[in-house]
């Protein structure tokens, strides 16, 4: 900041500002002459690294070009390759859903054979009980049957012997129907 202000200060002292118009004085012949030189001199070398530099500028960019062009191969030949796989996964959910249906549908049939069956054992079971409490309910009504039937036989006919035999017949006649 000190050699800011030391420059407005020296500028203010000196008069100003002002223009040398004397040109052996400024040197702009020396500067001229200078770049002259240089450019005569440098323009095969630097025209050498310039052309150096344009070279690898396309080779960079044929090269970038190539890569692109690549990339855009393999990135066509990845959208196949998922639109492939797409349409396996599809293939797949579908086929897993008809295995899941004939399963279920087996499983229904399997359980509608073994309930199928139960029942039937059930039935049979509920129809053997049924004719036995019949006969047993059959043979208690033959019993009371002829039980009173002998009650009365003895009150009409006492205790006669004849009576006790009429009975014993009619038993035995009726024993081969009755069960």
């Amino acid at each position: 900041m000190e050699n800011f202000d030391q420059i407005f200060t020296l500028i203010a002292e000196n008069e100003g500002i002002s223009l040398n118009l004397d040109i052996l004085e400024t040197g702009v012949i020396n500067i001229v002459a200078l770049i002259a030189i240089l450019i005569y001199v440098g323009k095969d070398f630097l025209g050498s690294i310039l052309e150096k530099r344009k070279n690898d500028i396309i080779t960079s960019v044929q090269d970038a070009e190539e890569r692109l062009n690549e990339a855009n191969t393999r990135l066509s030949e990845a959208k196949k390759q998922l639109t492939q796989a797409n349409v396996i996964i599809n293939e797949i959910k579908n086929e897993t859903i008809l295995t899941k249906k004939a399963l279920l549908e087996s499983d229904a049939s399997q359980s509608k054979k073994d309930l199928t069956t139960r029942f039937n054992r059930a039935l049979a079971t509920f129809r053997s009980k049924e004719r036995q409490i019949f006969l047993e309910i059959k043979q208690q009504i033959i019993f009371l049957v002829l039980k009173r039937t002998a009650l009365q036989a003895q009150q009409t006919f006492g205790p006669k012997t004849r009576a006790t035999s009429l009975i014993n017949e009619t038993i035995n006649k009726l024993e081969g129907d009755l069960l």
